[in-house]
């Protein structure tokens, strides 16, 4: 195995461990404002290893990416994720998390995280847990 394919799949197994904390996480029925703060840091976390995980994956296919903007990019090319246009908006979404100082704003970004984005991250997921288990 080669040294591309390894790291994508080490990748993979963080990635799934910040994606089920996120999804559990999401199961909260009225989180409260540091459920909420969690909520958002999972996300965070989740998004970025997900950014990092499309980009190992795909350099292990013999792509060169360099920043979340390709890989987004080339994964929506290269029919890993299907909405590209929605995974913009879920990075544009996370560089904005660390600057959120009230709470109508807090509550759309979790909105958007459990109506928009899990469901993207899921498709990822899940897409690459078959990968990465042929």
């Amino acid at each position: 195995m080669n040294n591309k394919k390894i790291r994508w799949k080490q990748r993979f197994v963080n990635f799934e461990k910040a994606f089920k904390l996120l999804e559990r996480t999401l199961k909260i029925d009225s989180p409260s404002e540091a459920e909420k703060g969690g909520i958002i840091r999972f996300y965070e976390v989740a998004f970025e290893l997900s950014w990092k995980l499309m980009k190992d994956y795909l350099e292990s296919l013999g792509f060169d990416v360099q920043s979340p903007r390709t890989a987004i990019k080339q994964a929506f090319q290269s029919n890993i994720i299907n909405d590209g246009e929605l995974w913009i908006e879920a990075l544009e979404a996370r560089n904005l998390t660390s600057h959120i100082y009230n709470e109508d704003t807090t509550n759309l970004v979790v909105n958007n995280i459990k109506d928009k984005y899990y469901s993207l991250m899921n498709d990822l997921y899940l897409f690459l847990k078959e990968k990465n288990e042929q």
